[in-house]
């Protein structure tokens, strides 16, 4: 019996993601969603004008961004998630080679090493959140107007409009990548990957 065990083949398919992590994802792409929506009723004229209750996407849009930081914040409790932003925040020899070849569309799996996350999803992380606060800031500064002096208004009113939209761009491309690769789609809906990807996709995570 014990010979058998050690001769059996490795699981074909490996823990990706937490429950804790998935629901981070989920809630923040959720909120996400919302603000980028009620964003687009706002400021596009053809979509404006289908909406009769303007004060209320307003309302809506300002809550959804104030909560964009709360599923993160509660993520924290999760040591599996801690130990995933470690993992972001890690920018290695491999990471600066993984750039290199995607930006010579070298596709090759020895030219893209990767560990748990690839230098794509670590640059994209970085900015997202980066990009979060911002917006979180400048919103603030628009919504308590009382407080802040005309000239910073107009200056947050800029950098929020326009930053809105490359997060609307940037989120495009996001969810285009994530179409096409099936795996890592399931990996987030599941907690679970198949090997053979993880071997392929993502050589040097030990999963």
């Amino acid at each position: 019996m014990s010979l058998r065990a050690e001769a059996a083949p490795p699981a074909t398919r490996i823990r990706r993601f937490s429950r804790a992590e998935r629901w981070v994802h989920r809630t923040t792409a959720l909120l996400m969603g919302v603000c980028v929506l009620t964003a687009a009723f706002l400021y596009v004229p053809e979509l404006a004008r289908l909406v009769g209750r303007r004060e209320l996407v307003v309302r809506v849009h300002e809550w959804a961004g104030l909560a964009l930081p709360v599923p993160v914040l509660a993520g924290l409790a999760s040591r599996a998630f801690r130990a995933d932003l470690g993992h972001l925040n890690r920018f290695g020899p491999h990471d600066h080679r993984w750039l290199r070849a995607a930006l010579r569309r070298d596709r090759r799996r020895e030219s893209r090493p990767a560990g748990k996350f690839n230098a794509g999803q670590k640059i994209y992380a970085a900015w997202i959140a980066g990009a979060t606060l911002v917006m979180l800031g400048t919103g603030l500064l628009m919504w308590f107007t009382h407080l802040t002096p005309l000239m910073w208004r107009t200056s947050a009113t800029f950098v929020h409009d326009w930053l809105a939209l490359t997060i609307g761009i940037v989120l495009a491309g996001h969810i285009g990548m994530a179409l096409g690769d099936p795996e890592a789609r399931r990996g987030m809906r599941t907690g679970s990957v198949s090997r053979e990807w993880a071997e392929r996709e993502h050589p040097l995570w030990r999963g």
